[in-house]
C-alpha cells in the first residue's frame, strides 16, 4: 500500500503535468525517464527518487516544493486532487493578462455565488 505522501507527489505530479498541457511521454522524455515510470509516479505505484522529483519539478518549471504541502501529511493526501477540468482551466487562464484573468475569476465568482443561491432557494421550505 503506497505512502500518503507517496500519493500526494504522484498526483501533484498529474497536476503539474496537466497544467503544462504535457502528455506523460513528453514529461518523461524532459525528465530523462520513460512514460511508464511516470505512469506509475503519479499511481504511487513506485515511489520518486529526489533526483528524478529534481528532474520532473524543472520539467514542469515548478518548485520542489509544488509537491509537497505545508499542512499535515494525513490531511494533505486526504484533500481532493485537481481535475482535468481545473487543470486546463488554469492552464488557459495562466495565459491570459492579468486584467483579463481578473475578469474571468470575477466572472466565475459571480456564477457561482448565483448558483449558490438558486440552490438555497430550491432547499428552503415553502
Amino acid at each position: 500500500m503506497p505512502h500518503p505522501i507517496d500519493r500526494l507527489v504522484g498526483s501533484r505530479i498529474r497536476q503539474g503535468r496537466w497544467v503544462r498541457g504535457l502528455t506523460q511521454q513528453q514529461l518523461g522524455e524532459a525528465s530523462g525517464c520513460k512514460f511508464q515510470q511516470i505512469q506509475k509516479y503519479e499511481t504511487a505505484a513506485n515511489r520518486v527518487s529526489a533526483s528524478r522529483l529534481w528532474g520532473i519539478s524543472r520539467a514542469l518549471d515548478m518548485p520542489l516544493n509544488y509537491f509537497f504541502d505545508n499542512e499535515d501529511h494525513a490531511e494533505a493526501a486526504a484533500s481532493p486532487a485537481l481535475d482535468r477540468e481545473s487543470a486546463e482551466l488554469l492552464r488557459a487562464m495562466s495565459m491570459l493578462p492579468r486584467a483579463k484573468r481578473q475578469a474571468v475569476l470575477d466572472l466565475a465568482k459571480s456564477m457561482a455565488e448565483s448558483e449558490a443561491r438558486t440552490l438555497s432557494r430550491n432547499d428552503s421550505p415553502r
